[in-house]
């Protein structure tokens, strides 16, 4: 039998382990957080929410957030979490490739650990870019593929054979700069940097932050 839609996003070991990880990675991650929002205004489009840690982040220059989350379990989380948040936001059942808003209609798109796991970041990024008014804003925090050779074949093994399968899709070897730029956007601020800080950096350390406007 054909898996639906909705039970290609149930990833529930992979919910339960992020959700637990990333509130124990949270003063490490929450900096950085707080650097990719600041300074937003207006509405927002957050793609693939999570668990809902970046909506206690947002200014109040904010004035509303709809938050994507398709994994049942991280959605609940951030259900939660949209409780406590200063600005208002609505958490709703979506996915990256179908944005459920007319174009040209929020002012800023948020994706944060998120491009790495969409089954095609290519349509997620047209659809980020069909919403934003033009000159509008996406700010992204991703992990993405290393720089160094012996890390990038690390990366391009493990995507070949098991990470996708147990970190809930995620793929460590993405150009997510180059997509981003593809989709027809420019970069205008774009910061990268190993996360965590190790000697010996992870096929999931090299980052990239940054700030791309819809041309």
């Amino acid at each position: 039998m054909l898996r639906s839609m909705a039970d290609s996003y149930r990833h529930p070991f992979f919910a339960r382990a992020y959700a637990w990880l990333s509130q124990r990675m949270e003063p490490e991650l929450g900096p950085h957080r707080h650097r990719l929002l600041a300074g937003l205004t207006g509405r927002v489009v957050e793609v693939g929410a999570g668990n809902g840690l970046n909506f206690a982040h947002y200014p109040t220059s904010v004035s509303h957030v709809l938050a994507l989350e398709p994994e049942p379990h991280l959605r609940g989380l951030a259900e939660l979490a949209a409780l406590e948040a200063s600005v208002p936001v609505a958490v709703v059942t979506g996915e990256a490739s179908r944005l459920p808003m007319a174009d040209a209609s929020v002012d800023a798109a948020v994706t944060s650990l998120v491009l790495c796991s969409v089954p095609d970041p290519v349509q997620a990024l047209a659809e980020i870019h069909r919403v934003l008014r033009p000159g509008g804003q996406l700010r992204f925090f991703e992990h993405v593929r290393a720089d160094t050779p012996r890390l990038a074949r690390v990366q391009r093994g493990l995507d070949a054979t098991v990470w996708p399968r147990i970190a809930g899709g995620c793929h460590t070897h993405r150009d997510t700069i180059s997509e981003i730029e593809s989709a027809g956007f420019r970069i205008d601020q774009l910061e990268s940097f190993r996360l965590p800080d190790i000697r010996v950096a992870l096929p999931t350390s090299p980052h990239v932050l940054g700030t791309a406007r819809r041309g």
